[in-house]
């Protein structure tokens, strides 16, 4: 499987899960086109930059949409609970998993990686890493001593 240009903070963990920023119309297309037949979304619709409707567009596409909105700054252990699920009921297929940076994705992975899966949690805190280092609430939600009370810093930006 290829990789797609273009996207925001577009990653790859595997031949069955891509990761990226908000994708655009057009970019749904291309996902599609990489074999991709489901869509995990983590951003709100109602996030600057979400599309008006993105679950027709990726129904009209043929692909299957699940839609978990996490508030960035209250990740919930029951949005992570609704993510695994989505992701183990579909392991078998593959997947594509956006929010409108990537930074909820990924953090999100990270946690499954270390608590729920044989991922490779190393390599999934590398992909993070290259995105941003979570701190505040995500720290928390990561169970993270380490980065209490510290400000989530962005790649290219804090470090």
């Amino acid at each position: 499987m290829r990789d797609l240009k273009d996207f925001i903070n577009w990653r790859r963990l595997d031949d069955k899960i891509t990761l990226s920023g908000q994708p655009t119309e057009k970019q749904l297309s291309e996902i599609k086109d990489l074999g991709v037949t489901h869509i995990i979304n983590l951003g709100p619709h109602s996030n600057k930059g979400a599309l008006p409707d993105e679950a027709a567009s990726v129904a009209a596409l043929g692909m299957e949409y699940i839609y978990i909105p996490v508030k960035f700054q209250t990740p919930t252990d029951e949005d992570f609970a609704k993510f695994c699920e989505a992701i183990e009921s579909n392991k078998d297929t593959k997947i594509h998993v956006h929010c409108i940076y990537n930074a909820r994705v990924t953090a999100f992975l990270y946690r499954y990686a270390k608590s729920k899966s044989d991922m490779d949690d190393a390599k999934v805190y590398e992909i993070m890493d290259g995105i941003w280092r979570p701190g505040n609430d995500w720290a928390k939600f990561l169970n993270d001593d380490t980065a209490f009370g510290q400000l989530n810093k962005y790649a290219g930006e804090d470090y």
